[in-house]
């Protein structure tokens, strides 16, 4: 499909996208719509850096995956230093954080009343009375969760960590103006912080080596967004109040394509490229890995297909509806010498013909029950969450649920996703009924003979490693 393949080609050539080191984190950020966190739990968020390297972080967290129902905000002041490039995750900087203070704002008695819940049954000596039974809810309160000078945290309770803060990148491209008349472009920047653990009891300690949904510079983000100027003119006593959207039928038929070029932990880069044929439910996804976190240098390439059931709404996560995927057949290209030599030297029998890989060249993996080398299971079932939406713009996106950070696969309907990935946008609408699929050209250098020679990667023994803990998705 002419559309998708020009999707892919534009996030190969990375659209002109600078991420600079070390990166400006003066001024505010906001979240460019409703967040879904594991859990789940929705939120928006609006985060403000000093040049004096102080910070003024709000998170708004409602009932609702609209936005549109608060529950309560927590006001988060601390200190961010910046440190050295991520060896882990290539493109961010690694930061060390301290906070200060950290105030909760309830917006209703219920809310007050479950957090105290929370806060009272899971907390230690200190926070058992923080806040006495039978209290009343008192609009515009701040009550303090966390404070370093007086050493109390009773932020446990909450799952709350800003572990965020210590993986950080930014993203600057100019996006053209999109009124006919006006010709130019202008500035995006975007602020990537570390990710959530999907495992709650995790979330406490993990150091994240992937990024959330990212936000977007006040000034400088892209129009329209309606969510942005909301989220940034609010503060904890008024939390913001998303526009109202119609829900959107689950439309799955068609192709659908990344936008951006994806991280996941772990570190692996890559981008998804999937169709739905909603006839016979079936359905074929493209998985273009990388070595690099603009998706220029190809390392393997994962072609999968199968079945999946009818849709049921999420009862867990409202506006998300549950699938099961079924993955009967796969195929494999390695793209690069290191993960040619990582299958050559995988046991027989356990990655297709072992000893017969060569870059460029993609093998059925089917007759071998997968490929065990690259974690992949033949056949294969995962419990997924999905949702479609309308951008701004009109445009369909689908949310895939979040992989689970540990690497492992949803493979039972417990280890179900209530969180998703960045967005795939629709790039064909029918399915077009293809089985050659886009062979995106691996990135080589010519040598002497002028014949393509394939780049050496100074992060070799990085995706070898990285590549033996991969679970596909």
């Amino acid at each position: 499909e002419p559309r998708c393949r020009q999707q892919l080609r534009h996030l190969q050539d990375s659209a002109g996208i600078a991420a600079p080191l070390p990166p400006r984190l003066e001024g505010r950020w906001v979240s460019t719509g409703c967040e879904v966190r594991p859990g789940p739990e929705f939120l928006t968020r609006s985060y403000l850096f000093y040049a004096n390297r102080l910070f003024k972080a709000l998170q708004f967290y409602y009932w609702d995956p609209s936005c549109r129902d608060p529950s309560y905000s927590l006001v988060i002041k601390g200190k961010l230093r910046l440190r050295q490039a991520s060896w882990i995750t290539r493109g961010a900087t690694e930061a060390d954080y301290h906070l200060h203070k950290v105030g909760i704002v309830f917006h209703s008695q219920k809310a007050m009343r479950e957090v105290a819940s929370w806060i009272n049954q899971t907390s230690g000596e200190g926070c058992s009375g923080f806040l006495p039974p039978g209290r009343s809810w008192a609009p515009g309160a701040l009550y303090e969760v966390l404070s370093a000078k007086t050493e109390r945290d009773c932020t446990a309770a909450l799952g709350f960590a800003m572990h965020e803060l210590s993986l950080v990148r930014v993203e600057r491209r100019y996006q053209p103006l999109l009124q006919p008349q006006q010709s130019g472009s202008q500035l995006v920047e975007e602020l990537y912080l570390g990710d959530i653990h999907t495992d709650w009891g995790e979330r406490l300690h993990y150091r994240p080596t992937g990024y959330q949904r990212p936000m977007q510079s006040a000034l400088h983000h892209v129009h329209p967004c309606p969510a942005c100027g909301i989220i940034s003119r609010a503060d904890e006593h008024h939390p913001p109040i998303l526009p109202a959207r119609a829900a959107l039928p689950m439309q799955l038929s068609g192709s659908w394509v990344s936008t951006h070029c994806e991280v996941r932990p772990a570190v692996l880069f890559l981008t998804r490229y999937f169709t739905f044929h909603g006839n016979n439910h079936t359905w074929e996804g493209h998985y273009y890995h990388y070595s690099d976190p603009l998706c220029r240098q190809p390392t393997f390439t994962i072609y999968a297909s199968g079945h999946y059931t009818q849709g049921i709404p999420s009862s867990k996560v409202r506006g998300g509806t549950e699938l099961a995927f079924k993955v009967t057949q796969a195929r494999v290209t390695p793209m690069d010498q290191v993960t040619v030599a990582m299958l050559n030297s995988s046991l027989a029998g356990s990655c297709g013909l072992a000893g017969s890989w060569s870059a460029g060249v993609e093998q059925d993996i089917t007759p071998t029950n997968g490929c065990l080398a690259l974690g992949i299971k033949l056949p294969h079932t995962e419990y997924e969450l999905f949702k479609t939406e309308q951008d701004t713009q009109e445009r369909s996106l689908l949310y895939i649920g979040e992989r689970p950070t540990d690497g492992s696969s949803p493979d039972s309907p417990d280890k179900r996703p209530t969180s998703y990935q960045a967005p795939l946008i629709q790039c064909a609408a029918a399915p077009q009924e293809f089985s050659n699929y886009i062979s995106l050209k691996y990135v080589g250098r010519k040598d002497a003979n002028g014949t393509e020679a394939l780049k050496p990667l100074p992060v070799a023994f990085l995706l070898f490693i990285a590549l033996l803990f991969l679970r596909w998705d």
